[in-house]
């Protein structure tokens, strides 16, 4: 088992910055990616970023390209830095553990789930 837990997330206004974290422990060699996704009110859980364990490749949402930066540390820790916040990014963030190999922006293809933390941009 893999444990996720975010931090980081609350409240900025339109144009500020925010990083969010997620600290994986527990069978953490078995991670072969991470990646983050978000839901906001009454819409599906989405994808945002994805980044590879061992090689350190990244994928994104084309929504946050050049605004947002998936990256990884040695110590188990993933991070999502978001510049440029608006008002659309709004949302409950989540982060997402792979064991298979590949990355993938589709829910369904990640293993283990962080509980999610609030993300308000304000205009």
């Amino acid at each position: 088992q893999v444990q996720l837990v975010e931090s980081g997330g609350g409240l900025v206004q339109a144009g500020g910055s925010l990083r969010l974290s997620c600290a994986a422990s527990g069978r953490t060699f078995s991670i072969y990616a991470m990646g983050w996704f978000r839901q906001a009110p009454g819409k599906e859980r989405e994808f945002v970023a994805a980044i590879s364990w061992s090689n350190g490749n990244t994928f994104y949402a084309d929504s946050v390209k050049g605004r947002f930066t998936i990256s990884r540390d040695n110590k188990n820790t993933v991070y999502l830095q978001m510049n440029s916040l608006k008002p659309e990014d709004t949302a409950v963030y989540y982060c997402a553990a792979r064991v298979g190999v590949a990355l993938f922006d589709v829910p369904t293809r990640y293993d283990y789930w962080g509980q999610g933390t609030q993300v308000t941009v304000s205009s």
